[in-house]
């Protein structure tokens, strides 16, 4: 069965219990007395990122034997991290998140904190990609999909729009974050069944713009090629089930540049007071520079993570 709204659905039946609903907050000053804006808070899980919805569903479906073996996850940050604090949720012990022999000692705290074992393997993400992949079947463990094409974990991701129309039902038009596409195309396709008429705009940084180029070249770019860019969450390819989807969901795609990303992420710490990582602020900056494209009279802007690097904050407030 291809991925619906009864996917998203049963996940938020599932996971409303563990999670908290994250809050819509109206900004104060990117608005005006014709447009009003509001941020959904992802970056306030204790996780800090929205990936803590998918890797929950998932996890809520797997059999009492599955959850015995034990979980694994390929990730370079936010996902490894929600992948153990999901699995802490449910009394899962035996957790291996396989990382980047380059992963920060920051990012691996964190999925240590929440009972997870970190394995660098790999001097690169498609490397440890490959290793991990061999590690897992190995090891007979149960593999947590970052955003390629498990539906429990598009659903998981979907249920914000869920959240977002019944904390305002005024809202016309959902901003969301492109990286693997999971985030975007759960939103999109049950904010679409809730509300027909609801436009989806989907943001990329310039450094890397997998999915917009992924339909300018009807090519499907797994992987692709990412020039330098603050967005460590939104680098490399997309997923497949993304790319089969987004298309017939997503009114319009947007690339912003790295420099109003960075200028966006200075605006919301300094002005609306939110600490939240480059990949979350395209949205930001997708509406500073773009904001009659964007359109709409309540737009929802999707803060997917608040999981930024310490150095690159104080740059960024030091420089912008």
């Amino acid at each position: 069965m291809s991925f619906n709204y009864n996917h998203v659905k049963d996940a938020y039946e599932r996971i409303q219990k563990y999670l908290p609903t994250t809050p819509l907050e109206e900004a104060f000053y990117l608005g005006d007395d014709n447009k009003k804006y509001f941020f959904k808070l992802e970056s306030m899980h204790k996780a800090k990122s929205f990936k803590i919805r998918g890797a929950l569903n998932k996890m809520l479906t797997l059999t009492k034997e599955e959850m015995d073996r034990g979980v694994a996850a390929i990730s370079s940050g936010n996902h490894g991290s929600s992948v153990s604090y999901a699995a802490s949720l449910l009394g899962i012990t035996n957790v291996k998140i396989i990382v980047p022999k380059t992963t920060p000692q920051s990012k691996i705290d964190k999925i240590q904190h929440f009972g997870g074992e970190a394995i660098r393997l790999g001097d690169h993400y498609d490397e440890t990609h490959s290793l991990g992949t061999e590690f897992i079947k190995k090891h007979q463990l149960t593999y947590i999909d970052a955003y390629y094409s498990d539906h429990q974990i598009y659903g998981g991701q979907g249920t914000i729009a869920i959240e977002i129309v019944e904390q305002n039902n005024e809202i016309d038009t959902i901003v969301v974050p492109i990286g693997g596409g999971g985030l975007i195309t759960g939103i999109a396709v049950a904010a679409k069944a809730i509300k027909p008429d609801i436009r989806i705009i989907g943001v990329q940084t310039e450094a890397c713009p997998a999915m917009i180029k992924s339909y300018e070249d009807n090519i499907f770019y797994e992987v692709y090629p990412s020039g330098e860019s603050l967005c460590d969450a939104l680098v490399g390819g997309i997923g497949k089930l993304s790319y089969e989807l987004a298309k017939d969901y997503i009114d319009d795609f947007i690339a912003v540049s790295e420099n109003s990303i960075a200028k966006a992420v200075s605006f919301m710490a300094k002005k609306e007071k939110f600490v939240v990582e480059a990949g979350s602020c395209t949205t930001v900056a997708a509406v500073m520079d773009y904001r009659e494209r964007i359109g709409g009279n309540n737009v929802a802007l999707v803060l997917s993570g608040g999981n930024i690097d310490g150095e690159v904050l104080t740059y960024i407030l030091s420089n912008y």
